[in-house]
Parts: structure tokens; C-alpha cells; sequence
């Protein structure tokens, strides 16, 4: 006889929370960091943070107009299990090679497991070596 599915636990308080699955694909975290000698010209290298699985989310029309009104040109919205290390100006690199800087890291309400969104900017700079 097989063995009945088991519900993931949720907290009481958290009975009206949705579960999240993150399968549209995976991307890997970077710093950015100065690897030149001192006093010589900045030389960009990358230090690997993490590999993460994502949902993709919608590109919402006021967070469109709102990163516009600031000059970022945000191109993806991509929610993520949240985890220890993540910020603002990381990279972000997709299964795809495409390069993407994080412009913005937020608390996805609502669903379990807990999930931060990265608001997803174009970048000026390609980094090789990722």
C-alpha cells in the first residue's frame, strides 16, 4: 500500500499561505569584486554566493514605471527560497549565460516556504568567467 502525500507543516498562523514552487529555472548569485593589485586599474572578478532554483514572476507595471522614473531599466522579477547573503548590486546569472545585476531584494508575503522577490536590472558590464 503506497504512503499517504503529506502536507508540508505550516504554522497556525499560517494556514492561508500559498506553496510556493520554484520551477522555472535556476540562478547562480555572484559578488562583484576588485581583484587587481593596489594601484593598479579596477579589474571585475566574480565570488560565487549561491545556486538557487526560481519562479518567474510578472514584470508589474508600477514597479516598471517606478525603476524607469530612476533611470533602471529592471528586465525580470524572479522569486527565490529565502536565504542568508543576498543584497542589492549582486549578479545574477541564469541557466541561459544571461548576466543581470540585483536591484532590488524583497520579502515575498503570503507564501511558504519564506522567499525573497530580486527586482532584476539590465547590466552596463558583462563579467566573464561566471
Amino acid at each position: 500500500m503506497a504512503a499517504a502525500r503529506k502536507a508540508p507543516y505550516r504554522p497556525k498562523a499560517d494556514k492561508n499561505t500559498v506553496t510556493q514552487v520554484y520551477s522555472d529555472g535556476i540562478v547562480r548569485i555572484y559578488n562583484a569584486k576588485d581583484e587587481a593589485p593596489p594601484g593598479r586599474k579596477p579589474m571585475a572578478a566574480l565570488e560565487f554566493v549561491a545556486t538557487l532554483c526560481y519562479a518567474e514572476k510578472k514584470l508589474g507595471i508600477q514597479r516598471y514605471y517606478s525603476a524607469r522614473q530612476n533611470q533602471i531599466e529592471v528586465e525580470r522579477v524572479l522569486r527565490v527560497p529565502r536565504i542568508e547573503g543576498l543584497h542589492s548590486q549582486q549578479v545574477a546569472i541564469t541557466e541561459d549565460g544571461s548576466q543581470y545585476r540585483i536591484d532590488l531584494v524583497q520579502l515575498a508575503e503570503g507564501v511558504m516556504p519564506p522567499s525573497w522577490e530580486l527586482t532584476l536590472a539590465k547590466v552596463e558590464q558583462i563579467f566573464d568567467g561566471a
